[in-house]
């Protein structure tokens, strides 16, 4: 027969069943829901049939919050700022004024010009989609005109395009 977890006593039952029941966020309020069980003395297995986690996360439920306490629980997410952006402010400015200018190969700026240019910025390589999202980040469009076929007849599309939705 496996051993009960130990729950440290950070909170009285009482507290974790008050907390479980006025949590606002779903993450939250299972967290202090498998806790609360817990320390009621309900074994893992039946815990993680009740809350649809699995063993191996309430173990990690526990061991945060045997070590942390309360602030361990709930969805952490929120808080992760995420990675920096690649240019700073500065930066984004120098690539505004350099998008402003043609290329040097005289054609259109697209991804993988403002990712060479990008790389060759910051030392190192940028990959193309990343100048696609600076790209629309900054609201560019692509200005070239989409390709037509050589044997088009301007008149015969007119045509079409005025009765192709009649019935």
């Amino acid at each position: 027969m496996a051993r009960r977890l130990k729950i440290r006593a950070h909170l009285s039952l009482e507290e974790l069943e008050e907390r479980y029941r006025q949590a606002k966020e779903g993450v939250e309020r299972s967290h202090y829901q498998i806790i609360w069980l817990l320390a009621q003395g309900k074994r893992s297995e039946e815990v993680a049939e009740l809350t649809g986690y699995s063993r191996s996360w309430i173990y990690e439920l526990v061991w945060g919050y045997n070590r942390i306490g309360p602030e361990s629980l709930g969805d952490k997410r929120r808080q992760n700022p995420g990675a920096k952006p690649l240019l700073d402010d500065v930066q984004q400015a120098q690539l505004w004024q350099v998008l402003q200018e043609p290329p040097a190969d005289g054609d259109l700026w697209d991804g993988p010009k403002v990712a060479a240019w990008m790389s060759e910025l910051l030392g190192r390589h940028v990959h193309p989609q990343r100048g696609w999202e600076y790209l629309r980040a900054m609201e560019m469009r692509r200005r070239r005109p989409r390709p037509q076929h050589q044997e088009t007849d301007p008149a015969e599309q007119e045509a079409w395009k005025k009765k192709w939705r009649r019935p």
